[in-house]
């Protein structure tokens, strides 16, 4: 009697550890869909030279002060939802500290935040021409250089 007993409380925990587990997962699947879902802030560039139609391949604000302001707060309200704050990655996506400091990879970057990435149809970074500025966008490399790690 006292082992049937054990059995039957056991069972019902473990159907419960399912249970919450299940819902566990079901909640982080929901936080994961909505995570994709943020509207992109607008980012107030006035303060700095503008950079007319023609898009930069080298970053034109690179140790600007002002464009590294503003850069840390666009960086905050736009990308680090998914490259965590300070661009210490969470895991989502890419660790920003590491990337490369030479001018030479500023056109990589600034085409990856034009354009996004897509990879097998899957959207790993919505584009953003069109919904950041050039001016935004440059002002963000700027900051993340203030942040390089080795």
């Amino acid at each position: 009697m006292e082992m049937h007993n054990y059995k039957e409380t056991l069972a019902r925990g473990l159907r419960v550890g399912a249970f919450m587990a299940t819902l566990a997962c079901a909640a982080a699947a929901g936080v994961a869909h909505a995570h994709g879902d943020v509207t992109p802030q607008a980012v107030d560039t006035s303060s700095l030279k503008q950079l007319g139609a023609d898009w930069q391949t080298v970053n034109p604000y690179r140790g600007n002060k002002e464009a590294i302001r503003i850069g840390d707060s666009a960086f905050n309200q736009n990308c680090a939802r998914c490259h965590g704050l300070g661009a210490v990655s969470g895991g989502i996506a890419p660790d920003l500290r590491l990337l490369d400091l030479e001018p030479e990879t500023d056109e990589y970057f600034i085409g990856r935040v034009r354009n996004g990435v897509t990879r097998n149809g899957a959207v790993y970074m919505p584009p953003f021409e069109g919904t950041l500025s050039q001016e935004a966008m440059w002002a963000i490399r700027a900051w993340l250089e203030t942040v390089r790690e080795k």
